[in-house]
């Protein structure tokens, strides 16, 4: 923590006794002895045989593990504290903008952990897995249909991950024409999301940033006086970070094409447009879709994720193997019963191979195609109309009164499902910054947006509240921040120490990254 007072001032909120708890490890609350259960005698002829007998030697441990020694309840109890320490969706309004932090429906869970799919061994026998085989199929077709584009790979594990496979099927694409060598640089605009440019790093390639025009879209003069034979990729989102669709995206993917090179459209805001604008057919080659923003899979605190890439014809035969396939018939010729088998790098030669073990994260396929079954092809039109206007109903809302004095809005463009705020004003009239305003967010119960991103805009505000929060939400929401503003004008001090009634207060960030502490000393 940092060195900031543990009294709060008098107009601030109090902690609850919850949060002033210090937070403890499962291996402090540890007492020799204790366990959770006690194990019986197997009962197995020759199970009372000493350990050293069944495992070799060199195999075992010179002392027990150092485990903790733990009741079930005391188990039970850490790990629910833990949980309530930590925000999350279920308990408030959590407006990230950029990563579409929506409810996840507990019908898909329900689904997702039916025995058939749950239980399902990841090396079991194509013949003997066809109902899951089936989903895949039936997702890929389903995907390719959102982003118009007639291909598509489930294998990618992240979105981030998706975006080293577009580039490494941009590389593969290349080099069968002969142009590997020349093909060195990837295109990206200022406003591109932190993962694209190292993406573009690991695949081998050279980042050239786009500039930003004067209404929040690609600076076409800058884009045309870069784009040469040199250019592999083009990547780019749309609508952008700053929640903007790029009037000349037409005109842009042309640009790139004409030159030879790929087109790559980052999945991140495809929740925007569902069923109204499809990537393929602005122009783009490949497109990385992340099933945890648009398609209802919990973000995972890190895992499991997937991000599947739906592709054009030119870059079909590099996708990653093996492929799920639907064979019409034992022979293929239409006759008989339909059965879905996989294809390897012996029907697929230009393949760039296996991303990962597996066919990906299967229990998050199942979470998404539930929710396209559910919705159906109006739903998903009619979630992403509403993402939209929640957006724009909050951005309204957000330009009165003090708000919209001291957050004024970066690009005065109508947005789609995120905008972006600069917290300038607030910083030179009240003396708070973005960040104090982030923390003070907190004490009422809401998860702040995102900050300092695209860092293009000063002091920014990335609001991106979903289409799954109500009215009465985004009414509280901006109710919070005009508080927050008003309280700042009489005592700014407030917001700079917040926050209050969270588990930790304010941390030293940066001391963090310098100096991580990542594993606790056991005495």
């Amino acid at each position: 923590m940092s060195g900031a007072d543990v009294n709060p001032p008098a107009t601030a909120a109090v902690p609850t006794p919850m949060q002033r708890e210090r937070a403890t490890t499962i291996f402090e609350r540890s007492v020799p002895g204790r366990r959770a259960a006690a194990v019986p005698p197997s009962g197995v002829p020759g199970g009372d045989r000493p350990i050293d007998e069944l495992i070799p030697a060199a195999l075992l441990r010179r002392e027990p593990a150092r485990l903790p020694e733990v009741s079930e309840p005391e188990i039970v109890r850490h790990y629910t504290r833990l949980s309530r320490r930590n925000f999350d969706l279920d308990s408030g309004i959590y407006p990230l903008g950029s990563c579409t932090m929506k409810h996840n429906p507990r019908l898909n869970e329900r689904v997702a952990a039916l025995p058939g799919y749950a239980r399902l061994h990841p090396a079991q026998a194509p013949a003997r897995a066809q109902g899951a085989l089936e989903l895949i199929w039936s997702l890929e077709r389903a995907l390719s249909e959102v982003c118009g584009l007639p291909h598509v790979s489930l294998q990618p594990s992240a979105g981030s991950h998706g975006e080293l496979a577009g580039l490494l099927l941009t590389r593969a694409f290349h080099a069968d024409r002969g142009e590997g060598e020349i093909r060195t640089r990837v295109l990206a605009p200022d406003t591109a999301h932190g993962t694209n440019p190292a993406s573009v790093t690991m695949a081998g390639y050279e980042v050239v940033k786009i500039a930003t025009d004067g209404r929040g879209g690609v600076d076409l003069d800058d884009l045309r006086a870069k784009t040469d034979e040199s250019v592999a990729c083009l990547m780019l989102t749309n609508p952008n970070t700053l929640g903007l669709f790029d009037p000349n995206i037409a005109e842009i993917t042309a640009t790139v094409r004409e030159a030879g090179g790929t087109l790559y459209y980052d999945g991140a805001n495809l929740n925007a447009i569902m069923g109204h604008s499809r990537p393929g057919d602005m122009g783009f080659d490949i497109v990385h879709v992340n099933l945890h923003k648009s398609f209802s899979q919990p973000h995972g605190g890190g895992g499991p994720g997937a991000g599947p890439i739906a592709v054009s014809d030119r870059i079909e035969p590099f996708l990653p193997v093996p492929r799920v396939e639907r064979v019409e018939g034992a022979g293929g010729n239409g006759a008989g019963a339909t059965r879905f088998d996989l294809r390897d790098e012996a029907e697929h030669p230009r393949s760039i191979g296996r991303l990962r073990g597996f066919q990906g994260n299967f229990g998050v396929f199942v979470r998404a195609y539930a929710y396209i079954l559910s919705l159906g092809a109006d739903g998903l039109a009619e979630a992403s109309e509403t993402a939209v206007l929640n957006a724009n109903y909050l951005l309204a809302r957000m330009r009165e009164g003090r708000t919209g004095r001291y957050l004024p809005l970066a690009f005065d463009r109508r947005p789609m499902h995120e905008f972006v705020l600069s917290g300038s004003g607030a910083k030179r009239e009240l003396g708070i910054k973005t960040l104090d305003l982030a923390k003070r967010l907190l004490d009422h119960g809401m998860h702040p947006p995102t900050v300092y991103f695209p860092l293009l805009v000063d002091e920014a505000l990335m609001i991106e509240p979903t289409e799954t929060e109500t009215r009465e939400s985004l009414d509280g929401f901006a109710a919070a921040v005009e508080a927050i503003l008003a309280e700042a004008e009489e005592d700014p001090e407030i917001a700079r120490r917040a926050p209050y009634t969270t588990p930790v207060r304010r941390l030293d960030e940066a001391g963090a990254a310098r100096n991580p502490v990542i594993r606790q000393a056991l005495d």
